[in-house]
């Protein structure tokens, strides 16, 4: 589970192992979400994130989503 990068109280990584489209997870010590980057950045789960916080890690995601793409292609074609 790489650590794409932190920001605030959440954590932006992948899985090693998981499907192919393109995604980030995101935790915080009150639940976690998971994110699709492809075709456009929309949600794909929550546990236990409020409205409120999804939407501000969907703010994080579209600011940094050329960095995340970025650790994904650097991360993936190494494995």
């Amino acid at each position: 589970m790489p650590t794409v990068f932190v920001e605030g109280p959440y954590r932006f990584y992948f899985f090693s192992r998981e499907e192919t489209r393109r995604h980030v997870h995101v935790a915080s010590s009150d639940g976690e979400v998971k994110i699709w980057l492809e075709p456009e950045i929309s949600v794909a789960k929550v546990v236990n994130l409020s409205a409120s916080e999804v939407n501000t890690i969907l703010e994080i995601v579209q600011k940094r989503k050329e960095d995340i793409n970025a650790d994904w292609n650097k991360h993936f074609s190494s494995n």
